[in-house]
């Protein structure tokens, strides 16, 4: 992430996630995942009467039999990508975040935008849904450039919203309720959240993860983080003032005075949200957005090995 530069121009985004990518599948070939292929899956023998679109013709010169190739796009995955864009997210960076300092939401714009990429190169359909205090986009997962466009319009829109005038609250249930609902066939729903809800416990927030469950649905949920301060409250040694961003509530305290109590606490509710993720049958991923995007694809490759 950090060798290259995003630059704010039409088609940037995805020329990005292109980059990442490829730069992703070459490492891959190097590594336990040698021969996994993003587009060939294998050849089978020509019937006669049907399309000789992708015949391969050099097969053929070497053999002198009909062969066709069968691409993944045969046995087609649906993804849908869900953002939380709710005021939390815009944590640590409020106000000009960027890819060598992100803050959360920039991170699951980039990381979705990279997950397109492989999407579109494996010829799996990708659907886009994003909410915060309420479910603001849905598209259906499809497969066209079209759509693809469409989506990548949407992710640099939410670029340019201004944290500071547009403070949104978190509503992951009803949000993730209507998602369930619009997806009318089995799918892999990845979900791109930091967790953070003040008007709802975990018990309340897995309802919905619950509903997506018994819908058939697969679920990655990839817990977004920044650790050296939301988990271990690393700051310096001096008084600040902390102001949630969702209910505008302000506290003022040194650091220092409650880093291991909070460092408890922050364990235990890490240690919840993993047993209630193992509880409902959910792959849980913890992500340092500092760390770049191989987590979020090597997670999404190994899902779709055990689905198919």
């Amino acid at each position: 992430m950090k060798n290259l530069e995003y630059i704010n121009l039409p088609g940037s985004m995805e020329l990005f996630a292109k980059q990442v990518v490829e730069g992703f599948i070459t490492g891959m070939h190097k590594s336990p995942y040698h021969g996994f292929s993003v587009e060939f899956a294998e050849h089978r023998l020509y019937n006669t009467g049907e399309s000789t679109k992708h015949i391969d013709w050099k097969l053929y010169g070497r053999t002198d039999k009909l062969f066709v190739k069968r691409y993944e796009e045969e046995t087609n995955l649906r993804c849908q990508l869900v953002i939380d864009a709710s005021s939390s997210m815009y944590y640590p960076n409020f106000e000009s975040p960027s890819l060598e300092k992100p803050n959360k939401l920039l991170f699951a714009i980039y990381a979705s935008a990279v997950m397109m990429n492989l999407l579109k190169r494996q010829r799996d359909a990708v659907g886009l849904s994003i909410f915060a205090d309420k479910l603001d986009v849905h598209t259906p997962n499809r497969t066209t450039q079209r759509h693809h466009r469409l989506l990548y319009h949407e992710l640099e829109s939410l670029l340019k919203v201004d944290a500071i005038q547009n403070t949104k609250q978190t509503e992951t249930n009803a949000a993730l309720h209507q998602v369930s609902e619009l997806l009318h066939k089995r799918s892999l729903v990845m979900i791109f959240t930091d967790f953070i809800n003040s008007n709802a416990n975990l018990d309340n927030q897995f309802e919905a993860y619950e509903h997506l469950k018994y819908n058939k649905h697969e679920v990655v949920l990839f817990y977004l983080a920044e650790p050296k301060t939301e988990m271990h409250l690393n700051f310096d040694n001096k008084p600040y003032k902390f102001i949630d961003v969702e209910s505008g509530e302000e506290i003022k305290l040194n650091p220092n005075q409650y880093r291991e109590h909070y460092q408890k606490q922050a364990k235990k509710h890490l240690k919840e949200l993993r047993l209630k993720c193992l509880q409902y049958k959910i792959d849980f991923v913890e992500v340092d957005i500092n760390k770049g995007f191989d987590k979020v694809l090597n997670s999404y490759l190994l899902k779709r090995q055990k689905m198919f």
